[in-house]
């Protein structure tokens, strides 16, 4: 049995896709199972990491756990995920968690989770994947209205992930041996600029989008609204504004893990196009 928490986000959703197509049980943790749309064969359970007693009675005969933090607030990982972590690694021999390579900088709350985890005494993999292609998708109102674009730090290159290589990655992490203790970094098969990036979804949905800078000072005050977190607007600003001298690392590791090659953000754009028509 895997227990899959963030069962519902962008990863989370495809971990559970592929563990089904596996044949593995899933136990899928929300805090709304009512309003989750997961398959018939998934048991979804309710839990919130912030309460973490709600997880404990889902841990029974689990034989790993997925675990997504949901939470960007390092305050809120000091107070709870020592206790989520000791809580899983009680009943469950493995975790592999979905971090960032934000987990450097100390005080992050990839930081925090990190070591919650290492100190609980369950066997570890922590999965440190660049941009999320399906970031992207933020654009998608603009790209729907019109053919412009409009965003801050045009040039910045990422190399940004497609969410089902990150799936595979933490299926086999969760389900063989020979990943424990591992700190991997994921990455696309290439660094494209945002404008680029524009480009690659026109191309998707037959059309020519064009790119506009937004000024920074307007982006950190969306970004701010749609985080709920000026802290964390001001780190993914910072982020943006470094791929611009600084792109974004290519690893091999999805294609070492997974036996193919990761996939191009141009496949992520056709698999999505339906979101920006």
């Amino acid at each position: 049995m895997i227990l899959v928490t963030g069962a519902t986000g962008t990863v989370g959703r495809e971990v559970v896709s592929v563990l089904r197509a596996r044949g593995e049980p899933v136990r899928a943790v929300t805090r709304d199972p009512t309003a989750a749309r997961l398959p018939a064969d998934v048991e979804a359970v309710r839990a919130d990491l912030a309460d973490p007693p709600s997880l404990a009675p889902h841990l029974a005969d689990v034989d790993a756990v997925f675990l997504v933090w949901p939470f960007t607030d390092p305050a809120v990982a000091r107070k709870h995920a020592p206790e989520v972590a000791r809580l899983i690694a009680a009943r469950v021999p493995r975790i592999v968690y979905l971090s960032a390579p934000g987990a450097d900088q100390q005080e992050s709350s990839w930081a925090v989770v990190e070591r919650a985890v290492e100190a609980s005494g369950a066997g570890w993999t922590f999965l440190r994947p660049v941009g999320f292609a399906a970031n992207t998708l933020m654009w998608a109102d603009q790209i729907r209205a019109g053919d412009v674009v409009r965003w801050p730090y045009g040039e910045a290159a990422r190399s940004l992930v497609h969410e089902r290589d990150l799936a595979e990655v933490a299926v086999a992490a969760l389900t063989s041996d020979g990943h424990l203790g591992a700190r991997y970094l994921l990455s696309g098969p290439a660094a494209l600029t945002q404008r680029e990036q524009a480009r690659r979804i026109g191309r998707a949905i037959g059309r020519n989008l064009h790119w506009a800078e937004m000024p920074v000072d307007e982006a950190r005050e969306m970004l701010t609204a749609a985080f709920g977190d000026a802290e964390f607007a001001e780190l993914a600003l910072r982020g943006w504004a470094a791929f611009v001298d600084h792109p974004e690392p290519v690893t091999d590791t999805v294609e070492r893990i997974t036996g193919h090659p990761a996939r191009p953000y141009a496949e992520w754009a056709a698999d999505h196009a339906p979101a920006f028509r």
